[in-house]
């Protein structure tokens, strides 16, 4: 007995796809899968982020801020590893009432926390996590490698997921269908 020409063709092609499609894509997949399991720590490893301090008013949004934006930046312009100068230094501003703290973010990855009630700086540590975030996306190589790079190895993943379901299901079907042939006969 023959079998169908398409699904010659199908059997064929998905194998050749998912062959060729994994070694197209295995680096900028590498970069993704290493840097998401990296994110996936960043809560727990404080290398990756710096961990959440505590201000003296933390807990407490309503007796919380008593510095105003310009103490918070004083204060953290007062840490030499971190080198602000400026607003013009800074990339965000993250603050957390219900800690306490304002998290003051340089655009050079250092991370200085001020105390919101004190103006007290509490913790400083170099914030790798965004740096790994802008690895996982493909903006870190280049911004056209995030859309002409890592977009289109997201889309061929996608399909080596599909043509491994339909070959890995493919010789169960193929069981069925003999044991199909095998009762009706």
């Amino acid at each position: 007995m023959s079998r169908n020409p398409t699904v010659k063709f199908v059997n064929k092609w998905s194998r050749k796809t998912h062959r060729w499609g994994a070694v197209a894509i295995a680096l900028p997949i590498a970069a993704v899968i290493g840097s998401g399991i990296l994110l996936q720590l960043k809560k727990d490893v404080a290398w990756i982020q710096p961990p959440t301090a505590r201000g003296a008013a933390g807990g407490d949004p309503d007796n919380g801020m008593t510095v105003s934006m310009r103490d918070i930046l004083d204060a953290a312009m007062t840490v030499p590893e971190a080198g602000f100068t400026g607003w013009g230094d800074i990339d965000r501003l993250d603050v957390r009432p219900d800690k306490g703290v304002a998290k003051v973010r340089g655009k050079n990855r250092w991370e200085v926390q001020v105390d919101t009630a004190t103006g007290e700086v509490v913790q400083v540590a170099y914030r790798r996590s965004d740096l790994i975030e802008s690895i996982h996306d493909g903006s870190w190589f280049h911004a056209a490698a995030k859309l002409w790079v890592f977009l289109p190895s997201g889309v061929v993943l996608f399909i080596l997921w599909l043509t491994g379901v339909y070959l890995w299901a493919l010789p169960i079907w193929a069981r069925r269908a003999g044991r199909r042939r095998r009762a009706g006969a």
